[in-house]
């Protein structure tokens, strides 16, 4: 259906040139001569040792902690992608940060000791980012993406000598380089290239007189031909596995395959496989169907398919140390791909029969890893507003969680028995974390000093009963220095997906309207995930009926229990949320006003205008076999003379996941009807926002449109950035 924003400050941009000293690099090779005095004296005088800061975006906040603003939330730095190196005693991670001059996010390689002693900065972006760090097996150097000035132009493959010195340059290929991965013996890379749709591209751009390019027609001959972010679908080019010779520089085609897209791939353990994931369908372009495939790592091989099942087998591939098994993840029956429920299974490499796992779990699992042993495999499950490794028997799926503290692990990663994870709570940003023996231990300080700064709200778990008998649950965080018994405006602001739950991870959105005195209710209605198949699936087809149930049932709770003033209740989301948000103020009146951002009143408007033509003729089935199922689920559109709630309506104007179309539709209504709108277009923005400015205005208009009609104050005269106006 409607997938989640996800741009709450966690945008990458391109990749960038880095200096890279290498004093510092010397500490970082434990296998040379050096006394740990020197490394002590090189990380206390070196500016760039023992969590270096990195220059602030904005001036720093005045003493004494305050409740968060909107000058704090560009100081946040986001950690992810952990990578372990092989002898286990260094986490090599990505820090991004936002440059609120240049306006956009900048991502730069760190390294933590394995016993937290020592963090260290390995790049330093100015224009733009390095990412995706990788050991090679020998653990001596690190690769890392990035698009910096070199012998090929694009991203390319970079890599650093642990023994010091600047990074150089190690692939040299045209066309769109995705994921890489080194070969066991670190001869050869694996890499996903994506050939340019015009090949003479980098002739044209290399010419010093050219003349301004004329815009050619765009020629559409695909079933699904749109896409969020790239935008039209028109090319014939697939992204493709290649084997990359690091001595040599040679390039040779993986598969004799070169029609269908390949992906996710990963090497044996012994270096003579590859398993990858493909849509195999003679009409691939209108399913989701994808496959496990195993190949020779050998040029021109021909691929072996693994596994058969109808919908998605896939996600993050795992090899078994004997390299005899492949874990990977099966979703759900193709018509319920936008409520997946992916389940753990493994298939061998020989065509032995797969072997769901998971069966009986009844949750959604990801990012399996074999144990050295082979005996288990360890998975982060998703479940009721957490998120935790699990470890499952191979033999008989029986599976242990192994993390018992609310938060949320966003990924984890393992070498030489040594796990790393990243760790976030309802009051902590993620950070790197060594996880041993079911305990973590935090190994990365970022932000740590800014939130010292800040008074936080705090959040607890509110649970309640629909009118049908189904128990809903929710977050519900409370202003900073909240008062026992004191009722506060409420903010019901409902998370996108639908698939996917609003769970206990430090969520910025949060904290900024806590610190303006509302309470925030996130409520886990049905639809989405963390509740098992059946509460997910629970929509099909009817959307706008379960979830408004579920949504209000949570907000009479939250009032029942003394939390929230029933006089001055607010609503809003974003992407599936702000569809959520059109059924709720067409459903009920009580709202005082509501933010509308990248929804639709009226489905039938986006077919084949967005990108979910799958759903659309699998799940609604096409408009013209279900017309009163289209009608049905247009009730915010066609009862739009029951809506009285001021709301104002957001999107960016490329957005091809929920175009733009769909909430200029519902202000045109409420304008026509006179009720109290705005719409807010966000020129060059996608689905999710990438321009900080843009972010920063966003919020800004959600708190003066909340203020004015909740709390009944008047907005600040002067708009956060430049505007045009329209007139009335």
């Amino acid at each position: 259906m409607i997938q989640s924003a996800g741009d709450q400050l966690t945008c990458d941009l391109n990749p960038s040139r880095q200096i890279v000293p290498c004093l510092i690099l010397v500490c970082m090779l434990r296998t040379l001569p050096l006394t740990s005095l020197l490394c002590a004296v090189l990380a206390s005088t070196s500016a760039i040792a023992q969590n270096a800061p990195v220059p602030p975006a904005v001036p720093p906040a005045t003493s004494g902690p305050h409740p968060m603003t909107l000058d704090d939330i560009f100081r946040f730095q986001d950690v992810g992608d952990p990578q372990v190196s092989p002898d286990g005693q260094w986490v090599a991670y990505t820090l991004s940060r936002v440059d609120t001059e240049a306006d956009k996010r900048i991502t730069d390689l760190w390294m933590v000791s394995w016993d937290g002693s020592q963090d260290i900065r390995l790049t330093y972006g100015v224009d733009s980012s390095s990412s995706t760090p990788r050991w090679s097996p020998d653990g001596k150097f690190l690769s890392f993406e990035a698009e910096r000035p070199g012998k090929a132009k694009g991203t390319q493959v970079w890599v650093l000598d642990r023994r010091g010195g600047e990074a150089r340059q190690l692939t040299e290929v045209k066309g769109n380089l995705g994921a890489y991965v080194w070969s066991p013996d670190g001869k050869k890379l694996l890499l996903t290239i994506r050939a340019d749709d015009d090949a003479d591209k980098d002739a044209k751009d290399d010419k010093k007189d050219k003349k301004e390019e004329k815009p050619k027609p765009i020629v559409i001959d695909r079933y699904h031909f749109k896409q969020d972010v790239q935008g039209y679908l028109s090319g014939t080019n697939r992204a493709l596995l290649y084997l990359y010779d690091i001595d040599t520089r040679k390039l040779d085609k993986l598969t004799n395959d070169s029609i269908h897209d390949e992906g996710n791939a990963v090497w044996s353990p012994d270096g003579t496989r590859i398993a990858y994931v493909s849509n195999h369908d003679p009409e691939w372009d209108r399913t989701i169907n994808t496959d496990v495939f195993v190949v020779n790592a050998a040029p021109n091989s021909a691929a072996t398919k693994l596994t058969n099942f109808k919908g998605e087998d896939g996600g993050r591939l795992a090899w078994s140390p004997d390299s005899k098994w492949i874990a990977y993840t099966q979703g759900s029956d193709p018509k319920f791909e936008e409520y997946n429920q992916s389940q753990l299974a493994i298939v061998g490499a020989d065509g032995t029969a797969p072997r769901i796992l998971t069966a009986k779990l009844d949750r959604s699992v990801s990012t399996p890893r074999f144990s050295t042993d082979r005996k288990t495999i360890t998975v982060l499950v998703e479940d009721d507003r957490s998120e935790y490794p699990a470890s499952v028997n191979v033999d008989d799926g029986t599976t242990k969680r192994l993390l018992n503290e609310p938060g949320v692990v966003v990924t984890q990663n393992d070498a030489a028995g040594h796990f790393a994870v990243i760790w976030t709570t309802d009051t902590a940003p993620g950070n790197v974390f060594a996880f041993e023996d079911g305990k973590l231990r935090k190994l990365t300080g970022h932000n740590d000093a800014l939130l010292a700064q800040l008074k936080l709200g705090t959040t607890r778990d509110l649970n309640t009963t629909g009118k049908d008998g189904t128990e809903i649950h929710a977050l519900l965080t409370l202003p900073p220095d909240a008062a026992p018994g004191q009722k506060y405006p409420l903010l019901l602001r409902i998370h996108g997906g639908p698939n996917g739950q609003d769970a206990h991870s430090f969520v910025i959105e949060r904290q900024l309207f806590a610190a303006r005195g509302y309470a925030v209710l996130n409520v886990n209605y049905r639809g989405g995930s963390g509740r098992g198949k059946a509460y997910s699936e629970a929509i099909f087809a009817d959307w706008g009926h379960h979830e408004v149930e579920d949504l209000l049932a949570a907000v009479d709770e939250a009032v029942k229990q003394g939390y929230a003033d029933p006089a001055r209740l607010g609503v809003g989301g974003w992407s599936y949320g702000g569809i959520l948000t059109d059924y709720t103020i067409a459903s009920d009146t009580r709202f005082k006003a509501a933010t509308s951002g990248a929804g639709v009143g009226n489905p039938i408007m986006l077919y084949g205008v967005d990108q979910y033509i799958h759903q659309y003729d699998t799940e609604l089935q096409p408009p013209w076999k279900a017309q009163d199922t289209y009608i049905k689920l247009a009730y915010p559109l066609y009862h739009a003379d029951r809506i009285h709630t001021p709301t104002l309506f957001m999107g960016g104007d490329k957005d091809f996941n929920v175009p733009l179309v769909g909430g200029e539709q519902m202000y045109q209504a409420l304008r026509s009807l006179g009720v109290p709108t705005e719409l807010i277009v966000y020129p060059g923005q996608f689905h999710g926002f990438t321009r900080p400015s843009f972010i920063r205005d966003r919020y800004q208009r959600y708190f003066d449109w909340y203020d004015k009609w909740v709390l009944g104050k008047t907005p600040a005269p002067a708009p956060a950035t430049p505007t045009k106006q329209v007139g009335q």
